[in-house]
């Protein structure tokens, strides 16, 4: 598998993932110019021209975050339950970082004015509270094992101080926990990101 990335965007929790399951994979960063670090077309590969993208060993592209930690997941059989209500709180925590965490970001990485910033940094702190009421005293967010929603949620917190929101507790923690990871430690190396 080969997995197109930035350093240090969302594709990290996708790398995560890859690590954490044993899979084999490559790595292949995206120039801004929408190339590949091999010559390659990014947009040829990947019409919609973002990452993260999973190329296939027989060619097939995935998109989108939740589509490749689930793909991951389903051909590991690791980081996520078969049954049970732990895969469900997973794939709930996915939709909900997908809709309404990593889309409020945009403001901080783009040039937008302060009201709209101000009313992303509302949304945010909302929605970081619900995460730390769902996480409670557990390890990671839906239970005491890992599953891909930890490497998306990893990768939401580390970026939130872009957004000058103040984390919960739970969620401080949880992001000091993950960064000792070997898995994390590991993924955030091989992207540069020390």
């Amino acid at each position: 598998m080969n997995l197109f990335y930035y350093p240090g965007a969302c594709s990290l929790a996708d790398h995560i993932a890859l690590i954490e399951t044993g899979l084999s994979y490559r790595l292949t960063s995206i120039r801004h110019d929408k190339m590949t670090e091999d010559g390659r077309d990014f947009l040829s590969i990947n019409p919609k021209g973002y990452i993260p993208t999973l190329e296939l060993e027989d060619g097939t592209v995935l998109t989108e975050n939740q589509t490749i930690l689930n793909y991951i997941a389903e051909r590991s059989g690791k980081l996520l339950p078969k049954d049970g209500i732990v895969r469900w709180r997973a794939l709930e925590a996915l939709a909900f970082m997908s809709s309404e965490i990593h889309s409020r970001y945009q403001p901080f990485f783009r040039d937008f004015p302060e009201p709209e910033k101000e009313r992303a940094r509302e949304k945010l702190a909302q929605a970081f509270a619900i995460l730390a009421g769902q996480m409670g005293e557990k390890r990671f967010l839906v239970s005491d094992e890992m599953t891909i929603a930890d490497c998306y949620l990893f990768w939401v917190l580390m970026v939130a101080p872009r957004s000058g929101v103040e984390l919960p507790g739970a969620l401080g923690g949880f992001l000091a926990h993950m960064r000792t990871l070997p898995s994390v430690t590991r993924a955030l190396a091989e992207e540069g990101l020390g």
